[in-house]
């Protein structure tokens, strides 16, 4: 044998890589060796990947610090299945702590089949071209890019029971962590309406140092009682960067229901960064089933997505769980269990105000969600958001449709939607904290003729959402200028509040779950195009007992 130690070596990394892929069930795919020969990706049996580095190539790969795609084989011509040697690339680089690069002019086709590219170092997409194919997809539910850590989750043991932002956990952890907790017994955000369902379990995600220390921006928002399930996810203190990339969708055209695709890029890492991608869709036809995000986050925080043009789906329409038509949410941008996420210089391919497009973006069991100078069709929360801001952005014909928590601050800001904020009613329109809407400019329906509401929702008082449903308690409305000129003959001028519950006129009415209404609305600087004062609502009996004070 003529290098005995580079034997010795290459036998050792083989097994090393070995183990790990026994011990991480998602990696069990890939099966690296360095052995002389070739560099070369096979298929083994059922379907994994068989990769080998040349000695050679490993020196070269290590010394300069990255490999690219075409090292393992990628033709990038788009239109050859580039999807096996791109995973088995970042399988490499992920073991050798690589950077990647993608080729510079390259164009990547990726075709339906079943492979998963996992990234868990920095990598840099540059100016090539990704054609994503899902025309003829094996499996919907599998994400093409899986932004991954090398941490492991683990149960907590000895905690029974939560408080309501309660301060400390009294175990130790191995560094900043990501807890996650479910209550099975409890059933939340029961939803009403077309897609009405039996709600969700109780569930919490929040952040712990390694004294268990919670930290007081991200609350626990909900007692728990008890707990069916509790797990801890380290947080990576390192960042990890992911540059460039211009990715195109070839739109599925499966039927119109709801079986969502999520063929795109899947997040489940903290301290993250998304910088310069693009993402556009092409191929919507007569049907087509729904989205949940190229971008799909869950289970981080503080991740970055900067400078990033994504684009909004094509509206279908099926028939709800109520038996009803309904317009199916999809979606470029998901998320749930995340928290510190922000969209910083984002925008969007279509016209904002499109209504044959879908809102940008959805999320569920959310906390910290802001977005900074971006045009968006939307901001949404769906099963609550602890905390949100919306800064120096344009929202489009969705504007902001949220439930949630803590403060909603919206400032330096244009909004287009039907009104200023919405509280999603299918929710119980409810929000457990304070509204602040400064310098801003509201568009009524992006310019359309309508009676203009600033805070829009309804609820009966007659659904169990799951929780008892609150307006704010305290809206502050600072510089807003509302462009209402155009409306309808009868207008009397914009109003607070939607008339949120029209069979409540007067005292008769019984709510059997009521409705908590706000305490205090302060205005300053309120201007309107249609010359006509702000009013307090069409229904103002639901409101006779907010204390509205103009500064």
């Amino acid at each position: 044998m003529k290098h005995p130690v580079l034997f010795l070596f290459c036998t050792l990394l083989a097994s090393a890589l070995s183990v790990s892929a026994q011990e991480d069930p998602a990696r069990e795919s890939v099966k690296i060796s360095s052995v002389s020969g070739p560099t070369q990706v096979r298929i083994g049996d059922e379907g994994s990947l068989l990769v080998n580095v040349s000695p050679e190539d490993l020196r070269r790969f290590t010394t300069q610090g990255l490999v690219r795609y075409s090292d393992l084989g990628a033709v990038g011509d788009g239109k050859s299945d580039d999807i096996d040697a791109i995973a088995a690339t970042h399988a490499v680089a992920n073991q050798q702590g690589l950077s990647v690069k993608a080729d510079a002019g390259a164009q990547y086709y990726i075709s339906g089949k079943v492979r998963i590219a996992e990234i868990q170092t920095n990598t840099d997409f540059g100016t090539a071209e990704f054609i994503i194919d899902d025309t003829n997809v094996e499996d919907r539910t599998q994400h093409v890019f899986l932004v991954s850590s090398t941490l492991r989750p683990f149960d907590l043991e000895g905690i029974t029971s939560l408080k309501r932002n309660q301060k400390k956990l009294d175990v130790p952890f191995p560094g900043p962590c990501l807890v996650t907790v479910t209550d099975a017994n409890v059933r939340r955000y029961i939803r009403y309406g077309p897609n009405q369902n039996d709600g969700s379990p109780q569930t919490d995600i929040f952040i712990v140092d390694k004294d268990g220390n919670v930290d007081p921006n991200a609350p626990i928002i909900w007692d728990f009682d008890q707990i069916t399930e509790i797990t801890a996810l380290p947080m990576d203190e390192i960042p990890l960067t992911i540059r460039g990339g211009r990715f195109t969708t070839i739109a599925n055209r499966a039927e119109s229901k709801y079986t969502y695709y999520s063929r795109g890029i899947a997040i489940r890492r903290s301290n993250v960064v998304l910088d310069g991608l693009e993402h556009r869709v092409t191929g919507e036809g007569e049907q087509g089933a729904p989205y949940g995000g190229f971008l799909n986050f869950r289970d981080c925080s503080d991740v970055t997505v900067r400078n990033t043009v994504l684009t909004g789906h094509k509206t279908y329409r099926t028939i709800g769980s109520a038996g009803v038509p309904v317009s199916m949410g999809s979606y470029d941008i998901s998320l749930s269990r995340s928290i510190n996420v922000s969209f910083e210089h984002c925008s969007q391919t279509n016209d904002i105000n499109d209504r044959t497009y879908w809102g940008i973006m959805g999320s569920n069991f959310c906390k910290n969600l802001i977005l900074d100078h971006c045009v968006f069709s939307r901001f949404d929360a769906h099963m609550g958001v602890a905390n949100a801001t919306v800064r120096h952005s344009t929202l489009g014909h969705m504007g902001i449709n949220a439930i949630g928590t803590g403060t909603f601050l919206v400032e330096n800001s244009t909004l287009n939607g039907r009104t200023l904020i919405n509280l999603r009613s299918d929710y119980g329109s409810t929000w457990e904290g304070e509204f602040i809407i400064r310098d801003c400019v509201f568009i009524p329906a992006g310019g359309a003729e309508v009676s203009a509401n600033l805070i829009g929702g309804s609820n009966s008082g007659k659904h169990n959402f799951g929780y008892t449903t609150y307006m704010p308690e305290r809206i502050v409305i600072e510089n807003l200028h509302i462009r209402d000129s155009n409306h309808p003959e009868d207008y009397k001028g914009p109003a607070i509040f939607a008339n949120f519950n029209p069979a409540m006129t007067d005292d008769s009415y019984e709510e059997t779950y009521p409705h908590v209404r706000t305490k205090e609305v302060l205005l300053k600087n309120v201007t309107t195009e249609s010359g006509k004062e702000l009013r307090v609502s069409d229904n103002p009996f639901l409101f006779t007992d907010v204390e509205i004070r103009r500064d």
